[in-house]
């Protein structure tokens, strides 16, 4: 391949040594009281990743009412924030450049991990999946459905995370609007039955997501938030595609013209969804068209079919997960046309550095 376009720099509201992302990934390694990141296990492993483009750090929950898996790192106590200091500064060292994505799980999530109270979502859904608790993966169960209050109080805590990420030296914010969390059960018909301003209609389904947009960047520069969706997303996480789903995103993607973000993340389906009536197989050809920003897009791929969604012009930029997981020199392999190292499945939500930080460069 004589030009690989995932390795040329990029700049348009965010500035990129090159294309190739690293995905937000859970890791389950905040194995602490505090749900701290640690410089010695959560510094390293980004650090070690530092030669991506962009790095998109793990989910990492905007309150405790966010929460939904074990061992996940939180962005609203002071004591987070000063552990994500410690991780910003050493991929900064490095010459990278890092957001976090903020997080709500809503109804992913469990009793267990707020005393026995019910989490909230935008109705009282259960979503029939399965929530992974200090005790193991249990059954979901019925939510809450988040009063006026309830949602005003999260927007709050989005906006009071994003302060918290500039304060800890992040480079900017992804929100997390994907895979079936909290803004997600906002906008899908199967998971919000809501007959007040939030529910009903496409513009009342996308409204506590744009109320979050509009207070976050009410504290930091508009070029430094993003967002993500996964609008194909089918049988995951209790959400199904219907005659809405598709137009409920492009009415989003449409309305984010007229913001100026860093950019806009999406995935293409996580299960095949060609046989599904009305949903989109094709997420970025289909989506590209739609917005004048930024566009990053995500899952499954290589690196001939990055550089072949960015040779196309359905995308600008490549997000990269598992290949990131057991390839922290991933840019440099694909650079040197390197053979990659396969990762290990049954170490992806442990804890410690086996399986985290112990993956060798091709050089070593």
């Amino acid at each position: 391949m004589s030009k690989q376009h995932l390795l040329t720099p990029y700049h348009k509201n965010i500035d990129l040594k090159n294309r190739v992302v690293m995905a937000p990934m859970t890791r389950s390694r905040a194995d602490n009281e505090g749900k701290v990141p640690t410089d010695d296990l959560h510094g390293l492993y980004y650090e070690q990743r530092a030669s991506a483009g962009l790095i998109i750090t793990e989910g990492s929950q905007v309150s405790a009412e966010a929460t939904g898996y074990i061992n996940t790192p939180g962005i609203y106590t002071e004591a987070q924030v000063k552990g994500w200091k410690k991780v910003t500064k050493r991929v900064h060292d490095q010459g990278g450049t890092i957001f976090i994505q903020l997080w709500h799980v809503g109804r992913i999530s469990h009793p267990d991990f707020h005393d026995g109270a019910l989490p909230v979502s935008a109705s009282a859904i259960n979503p029939e999946a399965k929530s992974f608790t200090p005790e193991g993966f249990k059954d979901t169960v019925t939510p809450k459905a988040m009063t006026i209050e309830d949602i005003k109080r999260t927007v709050k805590d989005f906006q009071n995370a994003a302060k918290n990420a500039i304060e800890a030296g992040f480079d900017g914010v992804e929100i997390h609007s994907s895979n079936g969390y909290l803004f997600q059960q906002f906008f899908n018909g199967c998971s919000n039955t809501r007959t007040d301003e939030y529910g009903g209609s496409i513009e009342n389904r996308a409204r506590f997501f744009f109320e979050v947009l509009d207070a976050i960047k009410e504290v930091i520069p508009q070029e430094r938030i993003a967002a993500r969706f996964n609008p194909s997303a089918h049988n995951v996480f209790g959400i199904t595609v219907d005659e809405d789903t598709i137009p409920t995103f492009e009415y989003i993607i449409k309305k984010l013209n007229d913001y100026n973000l860093a950019y806009v993340h999406l995935s293409e389906p996580f299960t095949d969804v060609s046989d599904v009536p009305f949903a989109v197989s094709e997420i970025a050809k289909h989506f590209r068209p739609l917005y004048n920003g930024t566009l990053m897009i995500n899952n499954e791929f290589d690196k001939e079919k990055g550089n072949k969604v960015l040779e196309d012009g359905d995308a600008d930029l490549v997000a990269y997960g598992k290949l990131f997981i057991s390839n922290p020199d991933l840019v440099e392999r694909f650079e040197q046309d390197v053979d990659l190292a396969e990762w290990d499945e049954d170490t992806f939500y442990t804890t410690g550095e086996k399986g985290y930080t112990d993956y060798p460069k091709a050089t070593e």
